[in-house]
């Protein structure tokens, strides 16, 4: 699905790289989790992917019809801004050049939002608005949808309901993305986990990251809390 050769990328232009010589093969019809430290360049991968960032060597090719993003928090969004959950998505629609408003329906259902239609985005919690535009990014019917740590700041109930969403979109045939703070959430929610550290990534299926896992001092960065899945 996504084919990474030779990736490097810093800020400035030059070294010391952020991300240096990364190769990969993302494979498609997966929830994937990045996971890393802070500092680790999980949402530059991200940003790099979506084409944000361009990168100073190597290549990224998407081999996708349609890709969808979520950023992270949703930090260009003026909650203060008065305009309701339709409004949103109807300007959404007009930017991909759709004309069918029918899909706004389509996609609030798919996110358990119905109800909120009509409500103004200021007026929603921070897991509901975030569903809001999990289904915004539905419109555009994508094969891909890319997340940057679509649950923080939410309490763990929203965690909980944002996961069980990105799963169920798996389960429909969309690859899944995301970058996840919670490496045990990670784990019990994921097909597959790429790791970010020392300027490289790693995909691991899950069974190999388990079983590799066991194998580190993963004490301060491995809580299993049955209320975080």
């Amino acid at each position: 699905m996504i084919e990474i050769k030779n990736l490097s990328f810093s800020y400035t232009g030059e070294e010391p790289y952020l991300i240096k010589d990364l190769t990969m093969s993302i494979p498609r019809g997966q929830l994937i989790s990045v996971i890393g430290e802070n500092g680790s360049a999980k949402s530059t991968l991200v940003k790099l992917l979506v084409g944000l960032l361009k990168p100073l060597k190597g290549s990224i090719t998407m081999n996708v019809k349609n890709v969808a993003y979520v950023p992270q928090r949703m930090e260009s969004f003026n909650k203060q801004f008065p305009i309701t959950v339709e409004e949103v998505y109807k300007i959404h629609l007009k930017g991909l050049g759709i004309k069918d408003d029918t899909l706004i329906d389509r996609s609030l259902g798919e996110v358990s939002m119905t109800p909120y239609k009509k409500s103004l985005i200021g007026d929603l919690s921070g897991g509901q608005t975030q569903r809001i535009f999990i289904g915004r990014a539905l419109l555009g019917n994508p094969d891909l949808i890319i997340l940057d740590e679509p649950s923080t700041g939410m309490d763990l109930r929203s965690q909980k309901e944002v996961r069980q969403i990105l799963k169920a979109l798996r389960e429909k045939n969309v690859s899944i993305l995301t970058v996840e703070h919670n490496i045990s959430a990670a784990i019990h929610n994921s097909d597959y986990i790429i790791r970010m550290g020392d300027h490289q990534g790693v995909l691991y299926d899950i069974k190999t990251f388990k079983t590799n896992i066991q194998h580190e001092d993963v004490d301060n960065m491995l809580v299993f809390r049955k209320e975080d899945f």
